[in-house]
């Protein structure tokens, strides 16, 4: 079996703190492609539409290792690489800043704003928390180690450097870090609190919303009441596992759907965001060891949890 090599570094810098994308023309056993425009035709017309693959090649959006644009007409070369930029869609700006709460040689940790996607997917590519950041404190190799929900705000761990990212993700795929969260939700006196939730969570591909279902448990909360007034409370939310929606399901399944959820307990029609009535969620506690220098971490957002006035303020 023929082992690929090392791709050759990218010739384009990042557009907007997104990388380019890289390309690597496969082996062809049938030779169904003679030139580089049949394959990448055969490869995103049916993505972008015939025309626009057309149109970026003679743009010279695609190019080769040496920076050089591909001419569609070239003979068709197995194993080589190229790289384009992609179309980025059109993205209204969240109207909120990330906050960096802390930031040394290995991790920067930021305070994300609800709304704000962790990193590039979907139709969130650019108004992401990574590539805000990468821009903002050019880091252009920022990864994030873990991804916090884009209705959730809270405290999301990034990594510098490329070489250290496995070990801070080992820590979240090893439950070594804690985690904590608050939540503003309904007040129920005759709930015994604190409790600990476990069921079974699944998501189906293509369903906004999870659903716990008969079966062996895979998801595990602790809900804790912090304070409560006028009918609502601020509860803290500790996660032992980390399926989809966990937390919010958690709580709808105890009847205590988190303010202004738009899933739970019922998906809400798709429409414009209101910005003034974010989900009621934030991560707010981040704690581990760190695995380079063996040192205690613990952060802690100051965001706050509107709903409740001054009940939601930071509990520490």
């Amino acid at each position: 079996m023929r082992r690929r090599g090392k791709a050759p570094a990218s010739p384009l810098p990042q557009r907007d703190g997104i990388d380019p994308v890289r390309v690597r023309l496969p082996e062809d056993p049938e030779r169904r492609w003679a030139t580089v425009r049949a394959h990448l035709l055969d490869r995103y017309a049916a993505v972008v539409g015939a025309a626009r693959v057309e149109a970026m090649l003679r743009e010279g959006r695609f190019v080769g290792a040496d920076g050089t644009a591909a001419d569609g007409d070239e003979p068709y070369v197995p194993g080589r690489h190229l790289w384009f930029h992609r179309d980025f869609p059109a993205e209204e700006r969240v109207p909120f800043e990330v906050e960096v709460v802390h930031r040394d040689e290995r991790i920067v940790v930021a305070d994300k704003p609800h709304f704000l996607a962790t990193m590039p997917r979907g139709r969130h590519v650019t108004e992401t928390a990574l590539a805000r950041l990468r821009r903002e404190l050019g880091l252009p190799a920022l990864q994030p180690a873990h991804r916090l929900d884009r209705l959730t705000a809270g405290l999301v761990l990034f990594v510098v450097r490329p070489e250290d990212r496995g070990a801070y993700q080992t820590l979240f795929r090893d439950r070594a870090v804690r985690k904590a969260y608050e939540a503003v939700a309904p007040y129920d006196p005759a709930l015994e609190l604190p409790v600990t939730v476990r069921s079974r969570i699944e998501k189906e591909r293509g369903v906004l919303a999870a659903r716990e279902v008969p079966g062996e448990p895979n998801a595990e909360s602790r809900i804790e009441l912090l304070a409560h007034a006028h009918g609502l409370a601020r509860y803290r939310l500790v996660p032992v596992t980390g399926r989809t929606h966990q937390l919010r399901v958690h709580m709808n399944a105890l009847g205590l759907p988190i303010l202004h959820d738009p899933l739970y307990p019922v998906v809400r029609a798709d429409g414009p965001e209101d910005h003034a009535r974010p989900l009621q969620l934030l991560a707010r506690s981040l704690g581990f060891t760190d695995p380079f220098t063996g040192e205690p971490r613990r952060f802690v957002s100051r965001r706050p949890l509107s709903a409740l006035g001054h009940a939601a303020e930071p509990q520490i």
